[in-house]
């Protein structure tokens, strides 16, 4: 064999595993089209969140792009080939697809490994509405190459990607115009934090238009026109932030008896084998969870499963926590309430208008909600199990880690009460909700999870 390992992709997922795979000490070969660092990098969670901060620190349209092109060139330099081939990794920039469980081919050359991890991650989703395949429109992949202001921005999905960028481009001074088809905006998170989200982008003066499907795509004379039912949107530039698809074209899957979801996503078990013997898949191209960190959480375990050294074991989706950077965030971690409900579930909550922090900075919009389910034995004793949470706060992003931990390690919720938190920090309001599930907190106590 030619190397210990193969990995097919530069993403998070790719990067995880090969950074895995050298604290083993074995011998692994990145193959990527491009340069690693994948979609967070150049086209996802860094050029974004260099937006939205220069533009909420007051950047105009102009030191924003800058700035995130700096930024994008700064971290991809601590990441490249030249990189990674100083840490021991050997790295070819070409496309790869398998031909055998153990073999992969680039051009006309063929390279073996006993083990392979494809990591090619996600495309953006282009929905099917008339017209707009032949009408000019931005993804993530395109607008941050953007070099002037777009007067008019349409914004068709109200997901994360959407309502970030629709509040970024906002605050730069476009007229953004955001379209979701789903009666609310961020359909998977809490109802409460879809309203406190849609209210902060219309506050900073983004048309929310929700329950509403887009007829059809066209060009106008001032750019694109977006046509509902009985209203026509002009804009000069149309961003599609409908989702992720996963990229595994020509990559020889399907020949080689892998399976597939409905969507197109490679399927695996929860230790990341596919069907394909000896071959494993991570990150969004398996659809599990469409996030960085996950991506990277993911390599790392495949990785280790594969080598059968190092980081090993089952990947789990609900210890992963993921973050919408609107203002305020919206985090979340495990459940819903609705979730929650059939599983008996008990629910205490704060609002940010009872937690001094919030009072302090001027930031009251939002909620704590933690939810909690019995143990195997003890049942409540002691709080039971956190089995998720969602925050919408100023910090929330910073603070859901810490109810990340307690469900990772199987805590008792009543740790979060118990522990000692500093006062004033965002963090203490977690110890003021989970001391409801022991009495009365402030005129608040805890309640069963309503479906």
């Amino acid at each position: 064999m030619d190397h210990d390992l193969i990995i097919i992709g530069g993403g998070a997922g790719g990067l995880g595993a090969l950074r895995a795979a050298l604290w083993s000490k074995a011998d692994v070969l990145m193959i990527n089209d491009g340069p690693p660092g994948g979609d967070c990098t150049f086209t996802g969670c860094v050029p974004s969140k260099t937006m939205l901060s220069a533009a909420r620190n007051g950047a105009s349209f102009g030191e924003a792009m800058a700035r995130v092109r700096a930024t994008i060139e700064r971290i991809a330099a601590t990441e490249s080939a030249d990189v990674l081939m100083e840490h021991g990794a050997s790295f070819i920039k070409d496309r790869a697809r398998l031909v055998t469980h153990d073999t992969v081919a680039v051009g006309e050359r063929r390279i073996t490994a006993p083990r392979i991890i494809v990591a090619t991650g996600g495309l953006p989703s282009i929905p099917p509405i008339p017209g707009l395949a032949t009408t000019p429109h931005h993804t993530n992949e395109t607008i941050f190459s953007l070099v002037h202001r777009p007067r008019r921005l349409g914004v068709i999905g109200g997901g994360t990607i959407g309502c970030e960028m629709a509040e970024a481009f906002a605050m730069l001074g476009s007229e953004v115009v955001l379209v979701e088809g789903a009666e609310r905006l961020l359909p998977q998170e809490e109802a409460e934090a879809s309203a406190i989200v849609e209210a902060s982008l219309a506050a900073r003066g983004v048309t929310v238009i929700t329950g509403t499907g887009i007829e059809s795509v066209g060009r106008s004379s001032v750019g694109v026109e977006l046509r509902l039912a009985g209203r026509t949107i002009k804009v000069d530039e149309v961003l599609v932030a409908a989702g992720r698809a996963p990229n595994t074209e020509g990559l020889g899957l399907e020949q080689l008896g892998a399976s597939f979801d409905a969507d197109g996503h490679v399927e695996t078990d929860d230790r990341l084998r596919t069907a394909i013997p000896g071959v494993y898949a991570v990150g969004d191209v398996t659809g599990k969870l469409p996030f960085t960190h996950a991506a990277d959480e993911m390599g790392r375990i495949a990785a280790g499963n594969a080598l059968k050294k190092g980081y090993r074991g089952r990947y789990r989706t609900h210890h992963t926590p993921w973050v919408t950077f609107t203002s305020p965030e919206v985090a979340r971690v495990g459940v819903t309430e609705a979730e929650a409900s059939a599983r008996g579930g008990r629910v205490c909550e704060l609002p940010m208008s009872e937690m001094d922090r919030a009072v302090t900075d001027g930031r009251e919009d939002g909620f704590i909600k933690l939810i909690t389910g019995p143990k195997r034995i003890t049942r409540h004793l002691a709080g039971g199990n956190v089995i998720g949470a969602t925050i919408v706060a100023e910090r929330a992003g910073e603070m859901i880690h810490e109810v990340a931990f307690a469900m990772r390690t199987r805590a008792f919720a009543g740790r979060l009460a118990q522990t000692v938190h500093a006062y004033p920090t965002w963090s203490y309001g977690l110890q003021k909700t989970a001391g409801q599930l022991f009495g009365e907190v402030e005129g608040r106590t805890w309640r069963p999870a309503r479906a």
